[in-house]
């Protein structure tokens, strides 16, 4: 115990040292008044009905009413994409933003995105005007044809500055808090141009620049706020392999509450730790396969260290989480190991005996023979059934065809093979991720000569 204190106030003392020069610990907007986690806006449940915010655009049409298309609340029974029997713009298929599908217009256009403010992730800033002369953000640019939003983030974050910018889909900006106090704000629909290194991705529009915090998808940090957002590395980008990460929370309060409103690991070896920061005490541990409760879960700490690692194989969307922190020292039960979906005791109504209780009526004993003898009948004559066409001919002549024989050849151009019904649907694992989004590529080149350097640093320094 004293070597995992002595670890927890080590890395709380140079935690702080590690921060990019220039950001201010835990300094995302308000995550309370955002509705959505993921860049694309795919978690979006609110009530936005029309294209526009506050009653402008046009209005959607109902989900269960669009059957004549490819998404309606009939190809979602299970919910997962948040359709049903309303007109709420929703992102079912991973489009760039919300959308919803609006009455046919004479240019055959029947859906549209919505523009909705309360749906950006904390640590997006919003959609600016570039004039260009000056630029919005006047630190160091660059340009990719495979940029990101991450790789956008991770230049400037080893740049030292505060604030990255994307726009027209290949091009990065750096900048601070001083440039954006100049800024004008565009519609945030003005900001529409797909990342050439992501498809999933808006990077800015045409003389548009969408502004992020560095601190989203950081690999640590020191957060001191009262509340804020703990995205896992390189997000908005999935996590990489062998990522060892560490973020400090100490908000004022006694206690910290964590709701986590994103969690999707790779597997049980990419693993999400909670300790408490001054004695190294595992409070919690969440994997791929053991993911956290839903809704808030409340820590008896005042100062929190989190810990991520993914192994060699790595690759998943990662984690948002937010905290704040709270005045009494209250904490929710629950192991400190796993999680805490596993129940601790039988279930109510769930059978720990399959013995008769004594006493118990003796009709009721001779139906539970009568039912065994009868399903031990009906199994005999099935199996006596399926033996028969066996007994005639187990394996059918199939020159030519089918699988390679498992063994020698029994005859001169005649193999055997056993024929089988195939499956009506074979279900496949999803890919490792996206190849182009995986890391910034080499082909970067600057925007201009003077004073503005180009991107081959980033990947120099990776």
């Amino acid at each position: 115990m004293g070597t995992q204190a002595a670890q927890g106030f080590l890395l709380l003392l140079f935690l702080p040292l590690l921060q990019p020069r220039g950001a201010s610990a835990g300094s995302l907007h308000s995550p309370g008044l955002s509705e959505c986690f993921q860049v694309n806006g795919a978690d979006y449940r609110g009530h936005q009905n029309r294209t526009g915010p506050r009653g402008a655009g046009r209005p959607c049409l109902f989900w269960d009413q669009t059957q004549q298309h490819s998404y309606s609340s009939a190809s979602d029974p299970q919910g997962r994409w948040g359709l049903g029997a309303h007109n709420f713009c929703r992102n079912p298929d991973g489009d760039v933003q919300p959308w919803c599908y609006v009455a046919e217009t004479e240019e055959g256009i029947y859906w549209r995105y919505c523009d909705i403010p309360t749906c950006h992730m904390p640590g997006y800033l919003g959609c600016f005007v570039d004039s260009g002369a000056p630029p919005s953000l006047s630190g160091p640019s660059g340009t990719s044809t495979k940029l990101t939003v991450q790789v956008c983030l991770r230049f400037c974050r080893m740049k030292g500055y505060q604030l990255a910018g994307v726009e027209a889909g290949y091009a990065c900006f750096c900048g601070s808090e001083s440039d954006l106090a100049r800024g004008r704000l565009a519609p945030a629909t003005d900001c529409d141009q797909i990342c050439f290194g992501h498809p999933g991705q808006l990077c800015g529009g045409d003389g548009r620049l969408g502004v992020y915090e560095v601190s989203v998808g950081s690999c640590q940090g020191n957060w001191t706020a009262p509340q804020g957002v703990i995205y896992s590395p390189d997000f908005p980008d999935e996590y990489g392999p062998d990522r060892n990460c560490s973020w400090a929370l100490g908000p004022p309060g006694a206690a910290l509450e964590l709701t986590f409103r994103l969690f999707e690991l790779a597997d049980s070896r990419d693993r999400l730790e909670l300790r408490d920061a001054a004695s190294g005490r595992l409070l919690r541990a969440f994997d791929g396969a053991r993911p956290p409760p839903p809704g808030p879960l409340r820590l008896g700490t005042a100062a929190l260290l989190l810990t991520f690692r993914s192994d060699a194989r790595g690759y998943a969307q990662g984690f948002a989480l937010t905290y704040r922190g709270l005045p009494d020292a209250a904490e929710d039960p629950g192991p400190p190991e796993g999680s805490a979906q596993t129940p601790a005791a039988p279930l109510d109504g769930a059978n720990v005996s399959c013995s008769p209780r004594p006493g118990a009526p003796q009709a009721a004993m001779r139906a539970r023979v009568f039912s065994t003898v009868t399903a031990v009948s009906v199994l005999l004559l099935l199996l006596l059934g399926l033996l028969r066409p066996l007994r005639r001919r187990s394996c059918l002549p199939a020159p030519g065809k089918g699988p390679p024989a498992l063994g020698p050849s029994r005859g001169p151009r005649r193999s055997w093979a056993v024929w089988y019904r195939r499956p009506r649907g074979v279900a496949l694992p999803c890919p490792p991720g996206d190849l182009q989004a995986e890391g910034p590529a080499t082909g970067y080149r600057p925007l201009s000569a003077s004073s503005q350097s180009s991107l081959r640093s980033l990947i120099s320094a990776l």
